[in-house]
């Protein structure tokens, strides 16, 4: 095989094993695969259409990241819940965070970010969206622009990195709907004491808001996983 072919079919089943790892991840994220769950390579070839040898690739990168475990001569798992992991991951998130608001309160020329944030959350109840999904994503959003408005790249990699892997748990919150108006409203007042310049009082709003979120992660369980997922099922059988 000539070198240009031999490369053009390696970087295909790169983009293909790609592909297959951010579908399995969103499924894990959207509540289609839940911790515990099982299957096989060949399940996943099937219904990606594609080869076992991407498919490999890509749950490899998927126990990586911590998603999935492969299970001696049973196929793979999606990792179930470890809880204090995800505690331990709001802890490092409420250090990067409250260390962000502190240096964009210190900041002579507000960036250009928090105008956006303002167009998003300081608005009025009856601008408010009420879509769980959409306010979840927007709620990650949120959080990761305070990041990487500091100029930070190496802070907003690694916080970036926290949000991918907290996702669902921060999903599962959406779901319910007094969540999506406090969110509204704590989002305000963080952005509020940012923009004028309070650091500690923008730092304590901040830390007992992801606090209150990660208090939710004990109260999880395997029915609110399911519940979560059947509006998804009697979408499909519509």
């Amino acid at each position: 095989m000539e070198p240009s072919r031999s490369r053009g079919a390696s970087a295909s089943r790169e983009n293909l094993a790609q592909r297959i790892y951010e579908q399995i991840k969103l499924d894990i994220f959207n509540f289609r695969l839940l911790p515990g769950d099982r299957f096989s390579e060949n399940e996943v070839a099937e219904r990606m259409q594609a080869s076992r040898t991407p498919v490999r690739e890509a749950l490899l990168h998927l126990q990586r990241d911590g998603y999935v475990d492969v299970l001696y001569r049973s196929g793979w798992q999606v990792r179930p819940f470890d809880f204090k992991v995800f505690e331990n991951l709001y802890d490092v998130r409420i250090i990067l965070e409250i260390s962000a608001v502190k240096r964009l309160c210190e900041m002579e020329t507000p960036p250009p970010a928090l105008a956006d944030l303002k167009r998003i959350w300081l608005v009025s109840a009856a601008e408010r969206l009420d879509d769980g999904g959409t306010v979840s994503a927007l709620d990650e959003r949120f959080h990761e622009m305070l990041v990487e408005a500091t100029g930070n790249a190496e802070m907003a990699l690694i916080h970036h990195g926290i949000t991918e892997r907290i996702r669902i748990i921060r999903r599962l919150d959406f779901t319910k709907g007094p969540r999506i108006e406090a969110t509204y409203t704590e989002h305000g007042k963080i952005l509020r004491a940012v923009l004028q310049r309070r650091a500690e009082q923008a730092q304590m709003l901040l830390k007992t808001h992801i606090e209150e979120s990660k208090a939710e992660v004990r109260k999880i369980t395997l029915h609110m996983l399911h519940t979560a997922r059947r509006p998804l099922d009697d979408k499909a059988a519509d």
